[in-house]
C-alpha cells in the first residue's frame, strides 16, 4: 500500500506526535508498504526505509525551531512574499493560522507528488486544517489522529489564564472550530485510547463507531531496565512540553514548592528547547538549585533519564495517551500520574504507581514524598510496569491495526489498491 502522513511539525522535540510519526511510519515500511511523509519545520527524524518530504512554511514558530533553515537555506525575497508574509504575521497569535496554512501547502505539494503515481491513502497527524479537507473533498481516502481534543487543551488554558487579557489570547489560539469541522468529515478517526475515544465523542460530536482505538507503542527493545544501573535517591522526573499547560508543569512544580523544606528531592525536566516559562515558575517559587533542566537529549540519553530517575511525574490535566509515562515503565521506573485522560490505562494504582486528581499539588505532593521515602516499593511498582508494558504495547501492534484500518477505508472505495476520485460519506452528515 502507498502511504502518505502528514504532519505539521514532525520532530520528536515537537511532541508526542512525533515519535508516533516515526514510529509508525518505521513499522509500516518495514512491513514492505510505501511509505512518504509530508512534514514542516522542524522536520523529523524517519528511518531510512521512508520517503520524507520537507515542506518549508513560513510561520512565526517555524523562524524560531528552524533558524538555521531560513537564514542560510532560504532565498531572501521569499520572505517578503504576501504569502509567506501573512503567514509570518498571523501564526504568531493563532495556532489556527499555523495549522491551516501547513495544511494548505500541504495539499498543493501533494497534488505534485501524485503526478507520478496516487496514494491509496492519506493519514493526517492531527494537522486537521482545510488543507485536509480538501485531499478529502478530491476523493482521497483520508483518516486522521486525534491524540486528544484539542477543545480539552482549550478549556485547560483558559482556567489557569492569570487575567482576561490571557483568556482571550487562548481563546483565539486554538483551532477547535477548524478541527472540528474538518475532523466530521473525514473517512476515519485514529485514538490512542478508550478516554480519548470518548473525549472526541463529547467534544467533537463524531459518533464512536466512526473512531477506531489503536494504542500507542513503545520501543521495549530501546526503552528497558539497563543492567547494573540503580536510580537516584530522591530523583524526580518529568518528560514533556512544559510549555502545554496541558501537561500541569504547575501543579508538579507547586507539589515540590510544598516539599521543599522536609523532602531532599531533585527534580529534572525533559523539555522542549528554548522553553521559557518552566524556568521562570522555578524562579516564582524558590526552586532554584532543586531543578535541572535537559533538552536535545539524544534517545539513548533519555533512557538513561528514565533508569536513574527513583520516580517519574506525569501531572498531565489530560492525556490522550501518555507516551512519557509508558516509556518511563518501561525501563522499570514507577510513575505518579493523574487520573486524567489515558494515564489510568497505563498506570496501574499501587501496583507499577500512583494516580492522583488532576490539578491536584498536594495530592502530588503527598504521593511524591510517599514514594521517595519508600524505595523498595518504588522498585516493585518499576517491575511490575516494565511487565505490563512488554505484554500490552509495541509500535509493531500498533502499525498492523492502523493497516487493518487503512484496508478497510480503502475498500469502501471500490479498490485494494489506488483510489477512485469519488467521495465516500463522511462521518457526520
Amino acid at each position: 500500500m502507498r502511504v502518505c502522513f502528514i504532519q505539521s511539525q514532525g520532530h520528536m522535540y515537537s511532541g508526542g506526535q512525533g515519535v508516533y510519526l516515526h514510529y509508525v511510519t518505521r513499522e509500516l515500511a518495514a512491513m514492505g508498504h510505501d511509505v512518504h511523509v509530508i512534514a514542516g519545520v522542524p522536520y523529523p527524524k524517519v528511518a531510512s526505509s521512508v520517503t520524507l518530504h520537507k515542506l518549508k512554511t513560513f510561520s512565526f514558530w517555524s523562524y524560531l525551531d528552524g533558524f538555521d533553515e531560513y537564514a542560510y537555506r532560504t532565498h531572501p525575497l521569499l520572505f517578503f512574499h504576501p504569502v509567506n508574509l501573512l503567514e509570518f504575521a498571523t501564526t504568531r497569535y493563532t495556532l489556527a493560522a499555523l495549522l491551516n496554512m501547513f495544511s494548505l501547502r500541504a495539499h498543493a505539494f501533494l497534488n505534485e507528488l501524485e503526478r507520478d503515481a496516487p496514494f491509496d491513502i492519506i493519514h493526517d497527524n492531527q494537522t486537521l486544517g482545510y488543507g485536509i479537507w480538501l485531499m478529502k473533498q478530491s476523493g482521497r481516502p483520508v483518516v486522521a489522529n486525534i491524540h486528544h481534543p484539542i477543545a480539552i487543551d482549550r478549556k485547560n488554558a483558559l482556567k489557569q489564564a492569570r487575567n482576561i487579557g490571557q483568556r482571550i489570547a487562548k481563546m483565539l489560539w486554538y483551532p477547535w472550530v477548524m478541527q472540528h469541522r474538518v475532523a466530521e468529515r473525514l473517512d476515519h478517526i485514529i485514538t490512542g485510547s478508550a478516554a480519548s475515544a470518548d473525549s472526541i465523542v463529547d467534544a467533537v460530536g463524531i459518533p464512536l463507531e466512526g473512531i477506531r482505538v489503536i494504542h500507542d507503542g513503545v520501543e521495549t527493545d530501546v526503552f528497558r531496565p539497563i543492567d547494573g544501573m540503580s536510580p537516584e535517591p530522591n530523583r524526580v522526573l518529568f518528560v514533556g512540553n512544559s510549555e502545554d499547560r496541558n501537561k500541569g508543569v504547575r501543579y508538579l512544580l507547586k507539589a515540590l514548592q510544598r516539599l521543599r523544606a522536609e523532602v531532599p528531592f531533585h527534580l529534572r525536566v525533559v523539555h522542549h528547547p528554548g522553553s521559557r516559562g518552566a524556568p521562570r515558575l522555578v524562579q516564582e517559587l524558590g526552586l532554584h538549585g532543586r531543578v535541572t533542566f535537559l533538552e536535545q537529549l539524544s534517545t539513548e540519553e533519555l533512557v538513561r533519564e528514565y533508569n536513574s530517575a527513583q520516580l517519574l511525574v506525569s501531572p498531565s490535566l489530560y492525556e490522550g495517551f501518555g507516551l512519557p509515562a509508558a516509556e518511563a515503565l518501561a525501563c522499570g521506573t514507577p510513575v505518579i500520574a493523574t487520573s486524567a485522560g489515558a494515564l489510568p490505562e497505563i498506570v496501574e494504582d499501587g501496583v507499577s504507581g500512583v494516580i492522583v486528581p488532576p490539578g491536584d499539588a498536594s495530592a502530588l505532593a503527598k504521593a511524591i514524598a510517599t514514594l521517595i521515602q519508600e524505595p523498595e516499593r518504588c522498585q516493585q511498582m518499576g517491575e511490575a510496569g516494565a511487565r505490563r508494558v512488554r505484554e500490552r504495547f509495541s509500535w509493531r501492534r500498533t502499525a498492523e491495526e492502523t493497516l487493518e484500518l487503512y484496508e478497510e477505508v480503502v475498500s469502501r472505495y471500490g479498490a485494494a489498491s489506488g483510489f477512485r476520485r469519488d467521495v465516500a460519506q463522511p462521518l457526520v452528515s
